[in-house]
Formats: C-alpha cells, structure tokens, sequence
C-alpha cells in the first residue's frame, strides 16, 4: 500500500514538472515570436456627429497604404469594402469615392474590381478603429490615409450646382481628402500625420489640390489620427490578426 502511494505521488510530481516545462518552452516560444518584430500601428478616430450631419449618415470609405521612400513601392494597409470591391448597392462605380488611391491601386481585374494586396474590411461603424502593418525595424516609409464622406455637401460642393446647372454624380459631396507623414519604424515612435491634400475627381480626371477655404465640415471627420511604432504583444493567439499586414517583403 505504501509504495503504491509513492509510485503515485512521483507520477504526480513528473506530471507537474513535465507540466510546468511545456509551459515555460511554449512561453519562450511566445516571447521568441515577437522578437525584433515591430509593428506599424494606425489609430483613426470617426467623429460621429460629424457624419451623421452628412445627407446618407453613412461611415466614410478610406484607404491606408505606405510607400517606400527609396523605391517608390507600394504596399496597401488597408480599404473599406465598398471601395475595395467596388461593390456600390446598384452602381458600377463610384470614381469620386477615393480616387488618389484608385489612381495608386489603379490595376483592374476583367471583373471590374480593383487588383491590390491588402486588407478590404467592412467600413468601420466603431467611432475608434485600429489597424497594423508588420515592417522591417528601422525601415522609413510614407504613410498615406485617403478619405471621404459620401453627401457632406456645403455651399461649395453642392447636390446641385446653379451655376453649371450640374447635378454630383457619384452623391460625393466635397472631395476625398489626403493625409500624409513620413516615418521610421523604430519602437516607440509616434506621429500625428497631416492634412495635406484634397483629391479632386472631375471629368474622368484626379487631380491633388492644397486643402483650401472650401473644404469645412469633411475636416472634422477624422478628428483625431496617430501612427505608433510598436511590438507586437507576445500571445498563443492573436486576435488582431485579421487587421494586420506583412509589409517585409
């Protein structure tokens, strides 16, 4: 009886050591999977009043990418759904939309929609929204954000011009509007990109204009960006996974 209990007592503590070192090596391994890794992290705050004083009160469709500052390449964050799969409730398309982006992403498949490397997400309808890229330590890039808000009409950017006896089309309002920064990903970083352009869509041409006095209430939609550069958290699972790039390669 005795030894029986002691042959059961080893067991237990084989069990609990053997245990406790598949712990540790799967911690280690965890850890590991996050080392000399860094993120680029993009946070977008949507002023909801803002939009809901728009004619549809719907979220606005933007797009993030980043560029090499050296080669010129592209690498695409980010798309809300409707501009990524040019999938617009009826209609074939909407060029207005975010048009800078489509000019950058402007290969088409025969099926009509956009051929790019990204993430096409549902437009957030959070008013907070996260997304991150994975890059090279070190590595600088250009960070771009193109947004727009469809039916924020002003004096303007009417539904209907008197002048031109013109209707808006694509139900655009005032025009997609581009922020820009330059970065490098070096942990702990952050940046506050800036407003830099409006993308102006007329006639079957795009062209990137200074943000002048007839841009108002479309400034407010985004009212708060940042960019961090940081680690990624060490986890078994990683639950932000779908809202990450690999931008390395």
């Amino acid at each position: 009886m005795g030894m029986k209990r002691t042959i059961s007592k080893r067991n237990i503590l084989i069990a609990v050591v053997v245990g406790l070192a598949l712990l540790v090596g799967i911690s280690c391994l965890v850890v590991l999977q996050t080392w000399h890794r860094v993120q680029v992290e993009f946070n977008i705050h949507i002023n909801k009043e803002a939009v809901y004083l728009s004619a549809y009160a719907e979220p606005p469709q933007f797009a993030i990418w980043l560029e090499d500052p050296a080669s010129g390449k592209l690498k695409q964050v980010f798309v809300t759904y409707r501009a990524g799969e040019s999938d617009w409730e009826g209609k074939a398309d909407v060029p207005t939309a975010i048009p800078h982006w489509s000019d950058v992403f402007g290969s088409t498949n025969p099926d009509g929609q956009q051929d790019y490397d990204g993430i096409s997400g549902a437009t957030p309808k959070d008013e907070y929204f996260r997304v991150r890229a994975e890059v090279k330590p070190g590595s600088e890039w250009i960070c771009w954000i193109e947004m727009n808000l469809a039916g924020d009409y002003n004096e303007f950017y009417p539904f209907f011009n008197r002048e031109t006896l013109r209707e808006d089309e694509y139900s655009c309002g005032q025009p997609a509007l581009i922020y820009k920064i330059n970065i490098k990903a070096d942990k702990g970083n952050c940046y506050i990109p800036e407003l830099t352009s409006m993308s102006l869509w007329e006639d079957g041409i795009n062209r990137l204009l200074p943000v002048d006095s007839t841009i108002t209430t479309a400034k407010d939609i985004f009212d708060h960006i940042d960019i961090r550069v940081i680690t990624p958290r060490p986890r078994l699972i990683d639950h932000y996974k779908v809202k990450e790039q690999n931008v390395l390669n």
